[in-house]
């Protein structure tokens, strides 16, 4: 307890964020194994406890977190998404959504150009969310009357043309829970969108930045080349002598 009181909020982050990325991976490994799986008896409890004392812990880091942070009321409105997925415990689908928190730990790596950085960033998001949601959905909508989404090949192809703002409309969530699902997903797809849109501008505006600095590079080169000719001339004809007549 003393090295708690004694941490800052970086500090604690970048002890936990390796640990939390191993738990919200079992996490995700758990869940998709009780929706695919759909264990029974001791194990289906086994699997409830487990996610539940997981969930503890995200928790407690929530909770140690806004307690660290120099700013409280600050931190408090920039991590109200962490708040939503440790106070929503009836919505169960939602308690998955903690496992994208994970990916800071990737988003900070360091030795990576930022662009690949963001690349790497934007991938594992995309996939995660799909999966993600399509576990999810399926949990949801497997069993509600008049669902067209009963088995995991159906949920994942709706997540997939959901995240992409297609829907065709061949599969749609008719329970709340799958609706909320599908908006999440649509607010999700609009702003990986809008990254991928903003990562590809900016490596069009480098490149175009690149050869006009090369242009430039090339025209000072032949400039200070017309120099140095103009100047050796000039010093040809100031020291020959002018014929007499």
């Amino acid at each position: 307890m003393t090295n708690v009181l004694s941490m800052t909020l970086k500090t604690w982050n970048a002890a936990t964020e390796w640990p939390l990325t191993f738990l919200s991976t079992v996490f995700l490994i758990v869940y998709a194994w009780q929706i695919l799986v759909q264990p029974t008896g001791v194990w289906n409890s086994v699997a409830e406890l487990s996610m539940n004392l997981l969930w503890v812990v995200f928790g407690l880091d929530y909770l140690v977190s806004l307690w660290l942070a120099e700013k409280k009321w600050e931190w408090f409105k920039h991590h109200l998404f962490d708040l939503l997925i440790v106070l929503l415990p009836m919505v169960r689908p939602l308690r998955v959504l903690r496992v994208l928190t994970a990916l800071s730990a990737l988003h900070r790596t360091s030795g990576m150009a930022l662009r690949g950085r963001i690349t790497m960033y934007v991938g594992a998001s995309v996939t995660l969310t799909v999966f993600i949601g399509a576990l999810a959905v399926l949990d949801a909508e497997r069993y509600a009357p008049g669902a067209s989404i009963k088995t995991f090949g159906q949920a994942l192809w709706w997540a997939f043309v959901t995240i992409t703002t297609v829907g065709y409309g061949d599969y749609s969530p008719v329970t709340s829970t799958g609706r909320l699902i599908a908006f999440v997903l649509m607010l999700g797809g609009i702003a990986l969108i809008g990254v991928v849109t903003a990562t590809l501008a900016s490596w069009i505006v480098d490149e175009v930045s690149a050869e006009e600095k090369t242009e430039v590079s090339i025209t000072r080169e032949e400039l200070e080349e017309v120099t140095r000719r103009l100047e050796r001339i000039e010093y040809k004809l100031d020291n020959t002598e002018v014929p007499r007549q």
